[in-house]
C-alpha cells in the first residue's frame, strides 16, 4: 500500500472533501473506531463523515509519524476540532488529542458471486485513551 493514498485521503479529510474521500475509498471500504464499532461501504461511509463534518466541520488530523511495512501503514498525530465550530473565552468546546490510524488494503477476502473483493481498512485510534 502507498503512502500517498493515505495521506491523500486525510488531505481530503483535512478540506472535509467528501466527495474525494469517496473517490478514494474501495466500495467495501471499512472503518474501525476506537470502540471496534465497524462501519462498512462507501455510501455509508459517505453518510457519516457527513454527519461528522456536521458536527465538526473544522475536523483535522495533523501527521507527526508515517510508518509503512508492506501493506500495512500506521499514521501517528493529533486529531482536532471544536463542536460546530463553536469557541467560548476558555475555549474548552476545542478538543485536539494524540491519535494513531492504520490502514492496510489487506483486508479478508469476502466471496462474492463467484469474485473476491478487497477493501481499506481503517482503524483510528486515540492515544492514552485506554484502548
Amino acid at each position: 500500500m502507498e503512502t500517498k493514498i493515505v495521506l491523500d485521503f486525510i488531505h481530503a479529510i483535512n478540506c472535509a472533501n467528501v466527495i474525494k474521500m469517496c473517490d478514494l475509498m474501495a466500495i467495501y471500504h471499512i472503518f474501525i473506531d476506537s470502540q471496534d464499532n465497524r462501519t462498512i461501504g462507501k455510501e455509508t461511509m459517505r453518510q457519516a463523515w457527513m454527519g461528522y463534518f456536521t458536527l465538526f466541520p473544522d475536523y483535522k488530523i495533523e501527521v507527526t509519524q508515517t510508518i509503512e511495512k508492506g501493506s500495512f501503514i500506521c499514521i501517528l498525530g493529533y486529531a482536532s476540532a471544536a463542536y460546530k465550530n463553536l469557541k467560548n473565552k476558555e475555549n474548552s468546546i476545542y478538543w485536539r488529542i494524540p491519535a494513531a490510524w492504520t490502514a492496510t488494503n489487506e483486508a479478508p477476502r469476502r466471496k462474492r458471486s463467484g469474485f473476491q473483493n478487497l477493501s481499506l481498512w481503517i482503524k483510528c485510534t486515540p492515544l492514552g485513551a485506554g484502548n
